[in-house]
């Protein structure tokens, strides 16, 4: 394994990491036990690229490579020993969700090119590994998708690392150090239109018959900043 294997193959265990993280503190947020969290972290961690891999027909890494398994038992573990000194796990769901989001926006770019993938199947590879996992974790914890919603963006962070990704690897300069320039980049974008609450327009609100959402009742998304 040359340095720039070994590069990228720390990114991306470290987004399998930090999304795992967000996947088992929105678990602990939600008053599940352990190994629920566990489910929710590898759901998380993993979940995204796994898919990514059955639609490339190859082996998903996590199968393939057992070390892709460490970093959601670890996350696990250790959420659920400090877990009770954070006080204010939301923003912290956020920001690991975002790093995740990055750092898979560009890495499953990467491996959807070494699949062979034209540029346009990498772009859509790419956003399905960073979104992926986010999504199935919000779905199983009965959060409204982050991916869904209007009040942020998420899906365009997302395209955004994989679209500045592929502009790299066609002009030659897609490498160990520019992969995490782009993650940085992907990872600002994403935090401060949480912050900002960046959002595009909504027109789906003017087509539904029905007000069904004002009877709908559900716990407020941890995505979604105060009023």
């Amino acid at each position: 394994m040359d340095v720039q294997e070994a590069v990228f193959l720390a990114l991306d265990l470290t987004g399998t990491f930090v999304f795992a993280v967000s996947g088992v503190l929105l678990a602990a947020r939600r008053g599940f036990d352990i190994t629920g969290g566990l489910v929710l972290g590898l759901m998380t961690g993993i979940g995204g690229g796994m898919i990514r891999d059955v639609l490339l027909d190859r082996v998903p890494n996590a199968l393939g490579q057992p070390i892709y398994l460490a970093p959601p038992l670890i996350a696990t573990l250790l959420i659920y020993l400090i877990g009770k000194h954070i006080s204010r796990a939301r923003i912290w769901i956020v920001t690991f969700d975002a790093i995740g989001l990055a750092i898979f926006s560009v890495t499953g770019t990467t491996i959807a090119l070494g699949a062979g993938a034209n540029y346009p199947a990498a772009l859509l590879m790419g956003a399905l590994t960073a979104c992926g996992g986010g999504l199935m974790r919000d779905a199983v914890a009965s959060e409204d998708p982050a991916i869904f919603r209007g009040t942020d963006l998420y899906l365009i962070p997302a395209l955004f690392g994989a679209g500045v990704t592929l502009i790299a690897d066609a002009t030659n300069f897609l490498g160990g150090v520019v992969s995490l320039i782009i993650a940085a980049l992907a990872f600002v974008f994403r935090m401060l239109a949480w912050k900002l609450q960046w959002r595009v327009p909504q027109p789906m609100r003017q087509w539904s018959y029905r007000e069904t959402p004002k009877r709908m009742k559900r716990l407020p998304s941890v995505f979604r900043k105060p009023d």
